[in-house]
């Protein structure tokens, strides 16, 4: 197996992915700023940065192929079905709560949005259960149609379980060869939905929820397939820092034109998920952190996950502040930078304090192996 990979290691004894690790939490990171720099400004000018950001859900969900496959592959004769659900969950779900119950705080306590967050308490209950569930929620006032009203991120991570039962049901018995076709055949399907569209920006909402399986189908399927063919092949050793800028590139471009029929935004949006971020993973899986990186790359790997799922609660509030007291730019631009560090340290007491306590409790209650190899965020 020809993969520089630093000397971190599971607790199954596998090596670990430290780069992917880092670069999980640098999409995640940019996805943040993403929201935050954007919805105070209704994704508008003079501020609007990481215009193609939403792609770092196909990102994470090519990552959450790569290393499932890495982690699970080789443990079917000795792991029941039963056995890869639950460490899934308990990987997944005390996260979930926290951000529905956070989503919902928000909600309530929002001094911005009252007129807009007007619901009846019956169906903001059901909100609040179906996302403490991770199940598409009714509709609630002062959102986008969004599937998951409360904590509209979770969107993704209701797409990571689909995928997960996928993987464990069907897709780990398939060939190598067969996962290629099913990425070639999805990817184009993709292309076709991103021309027509004019981009990949959907499936968070009813109106396009049907781009959400498509989405988590071509880059799911797609990291699959790249981890049984990655250790065939040779790429640089590019490191963290260099492949991250290389996401913030692909984030930042311009929104481009519709030519003759052809959406040139759509196609590349297309071509980030079907060209580059195949690229990026593959080059992440054959660098080697090094010994200034991995403390670096292990934390954000950490953090990436509770960042995603717990900042948009305050993302509503800095947005109903915008909306409703109309503050100069200059303003907004102080809440903003006073609101990334603040994201960050809820994650981490998240992480810290909830998750991670939480995890280790109900891997020793059921006997589970932790594997820590896994940190998907999805996104």
């Amino acid at each position: 197996m020809n993969v520089a990979i630093t000397a971190g290691r599971t607790s199954d004894g596998k090596e670990h992915f430290e780069v992917l690790d880092g670069l999980r939490g640098s999409a995640a990171f940019l996805i943040v700023l993403f929201h935050i720099f954007n919805y105070p400004f209704g994704f508008r000018p003079p501020l609007h940065l990481m215009h193609h950001a939403y792609l770092a859900v196909d990102f994470f969900f090519g990552l959450s192929g790569f290393v499932v496959a890495y982690a699970y592959d080789d443990r079917w004769t000795r792991m029941t079905m039963l056995q890869f659900f639950r460490i899934r969950l308990i990987r997944l779900h005390p996260l979930v709560l926290i951000g529905a119950t956070l989503g919902l705080l928000g909600y309530i306590f929002d001094p911005f949005s009252k007129a807009m967050n007007h619901t009846t308490a019956p169906m903001l209950l059901l909100a609040y259960i179906t996302s403490l569930l991770l199940l598409p929620s009714p509709l609630v006032g002062g959102r986008l149609h969004e599937t998951q009203a409360l904590n509209g991120p979770a969107w993704s991570l209701m797409q990571e379980y689909l995928g997960n039962i996928a993987y464990a049901l069907i897709l780990r018995r398939l060939r190598t060869i067969t996962l290629a076709i099913i990425f070639a055949l999805s990817g184009l399907l993709l292309i076709w939905t991103a021309n027509t569209k004019g981009s990949l920006d959907g499936g968070w909402g009813y109106p396009e929820i049907w781009m959400a399986p498509l989405r988590l189908t071509v880059s799911f399927v797609m990291g699959l397939w790249l981890y049984r063919i990655h250790d065939r092949m040779r790429f640089p050793r590019i490191g963290l820092l260099p492949l991250s800028i290389a996401l913030v590139v692909c984030f930042q471009m311009t929104q481009f034109s519709k030519v003759s029929g052809l959406s040139f935004n759509g196609l590349y949006d297309a071509a980030c998920v079907l060209f580059l971020f195949p690229l990026v993973i593959l080059c992440g899986a054959h660098s080697n952190a090094g010994t200034g990186m991995i403390r670096l790359c292990k934390f954000s790997g950490r953090l990436s996950y509770p960042l995603y799922i717990t900042h948009i609660p305050f993302v509503y509030v800095i947005a109903g502040y915008s909306s409703t007291r109309h503050p100069s730019t200059d303003v907004k631009l102080i809440w903003i930078f006073l609101l990334i560090p603040f994201v960050i340290f809820v994650a981490w007491i998240a992480l810290k304090y909830f998750d991670e306590p939480v995890r280790a409790w109900l891997t020793r209650r059921y006997g589970l192996k932790r594997s820590s190899s896994i940190k998907p965020v999805t996104a």
